[in-house]
């Protein structure tokens, strides 16, 4: 491997820590073991999560062999990044239902050849004995893991910190050893857990791990990171419409990045509307195929150039109840206007879904969930219906 190897993988990254530890792997001159964890908090990946999987991909690309570990020991924790509180405890059922869709969707960007991924979940090695769990926390004392950025800042707040959450970066370190990582890869708000795996693998005697962080996403409402929790996402599973219409909401500050993170390359010269129609159809043609892209671009040009809709179109989070939603508290809820009104409305066919009449009262959730929902000719809201339905990457 030359330094021009070690360049190219570096492409895109923020830091490669240490300096020259990169190179100095590369000139092992075998293949490395290239690690990534994904805990599955959520049952989907978004567009984020392609950042880090995408570099993952170049170093299956250049011959190595990557190792995604399935976080659903971690998970029962969750990590504490970013984090003011103790996130909520998942039950063992939703986790393996997470797990299954996460490796699903991670097969969308990574190549799942066994001779280039090996696929983990980290309950083989944190399921472990006392004895085991007392030995890890030799390895780090109190006092680094209270430098942590997001632990110092809560306990300069007084605000509490569990001890479950002081050993999320240590059982994070130990899945480098479990795996002997050569390299590892994460979000820039992962520095911390990957630098501490380095020092846990010479804890126990490995050589070191380089670390290489990846940009965080800005999501579509242009301030916070990527986040299912932040309703900022776009699932790399979504329909091709809703991955094109949510794409084409993003603040026009976004496209530099979002070309330079997701398509790897820089925006077209064109106005901000086109440069993201091309990236709408770029994404839907990478998570689906050319024609859905094309399907998706041609129904967005009839509903919003065509008939003149605006672009913009506020959400609405409705409800569901016993598997169905009610049309007429839903409407109602969405438009400020009263259920009798509302049943007025879908009694006279003024009630649309996507341009399909309303004319049922009840209605399962998929039926309006991530529709655009019409009264008359100028109304519009688009339906969230909640319970209709992250981690290490953001």
């Amino acid at each position: 491997m030359t330094a021009d190897d070690a360049e190219q993988l570096a492409r895109g990254a923020i830091e490669v820590l240490p300096a020259g530890e990169l190179e100095r792997k590369l000139a092992l001159g075998r293949p490395l073991r290239v690690k990534l964890g994904i805990d599955p908090t959520a049952p989907d990946i978004h567009v984020g999560h392609t950042v880090v999987l995408g570099k993952l991909r170049a170093f299956q690309d250049a011959g190595h062999r990557v190792v995604l570990i399935i976080g659903d020991f971690t998970a029962r924790i969750g990590d504490p990044s970013g984090r003011s509180e103790l996130r909520p405890m998942l039950t063992p059922t939703e986790i393996e239902a997470n797990a299954r869709t996460y490796q699903e969707q991670a097969f969308k960007i990574l190549d799942p050849d066994p001779a280039r991924l090996e696929l983990r979940r980290n309950s083989e090695w944190l399921d472990m004995e006392m004895t085991s769990l007392l030995e890890l926390a030799r390895t780090t004392t109190v006092g680094q893991l209270l430098e942590r950025d997001d632990f110092s800042r809560r306990l300069q707040r007084s605000e509490p910190i569990s001890v479950l959450e002081l050993l999320y970066p240590l059982m994070q370190g130990y899945d480098s050893v479990a795996i002997e990582a050569d390299i590892e890869l994460g979000g820039t708000d992962q520095t911390f857990n990957l630098m501490l795996g380095r020092q846990i693998q010479r804890h126990y005697g490995q050589p070191e791990q380089a670390v290489l962080t990846m940009p965080l996403l800005v999501g579509i409402d242009g301030h916070e990171k990527m986040s299912k929790s932040m309703g900022n996402q776009i699932g790399v599973a979504d329909p091709p419409g809703e991955i094109y219409g949510r794409t084409m909401k993003i603040p026009d500050e976004l496209l530099v990045s979002w070309y330079e993170l997701l398509l790897y390359r820089n925006p077209p010269q064109l106005p901000p509307r086109d440069a993201k129609r091309e990236l709408a159809h770029a994404l839907v043609e990478r998570f689906h195929s050319e024609q859905a892209a094309d399907a998706a671009q041609a129904e967005w040009d009839r509903v919003f150039v065509l008939r003149g809709e605006p672009e913009e179109i506020e959400e609405a989070t409705v409800t569901s109840k016993d598997g169905v939603v009610h049309v007429p508290a839903a409407v109602a809820q969405a438009f400020g206007i009263s259920r009798s009104e509302a049943r007025r409305l879908i009694a006279s066919g003024a009630v649309y879904a996507d341009d399909e009449p309303i004319e049922e009262l009840d209605v399962s959730p998929e039926r309006l969930n991530g529709r655009v929902v019409r009264i008359g000719r100028r109304q519009f809201r688009r339906f969230r219906v909640h319970g209709c339905g992250g981690g290490r990457v953001g």
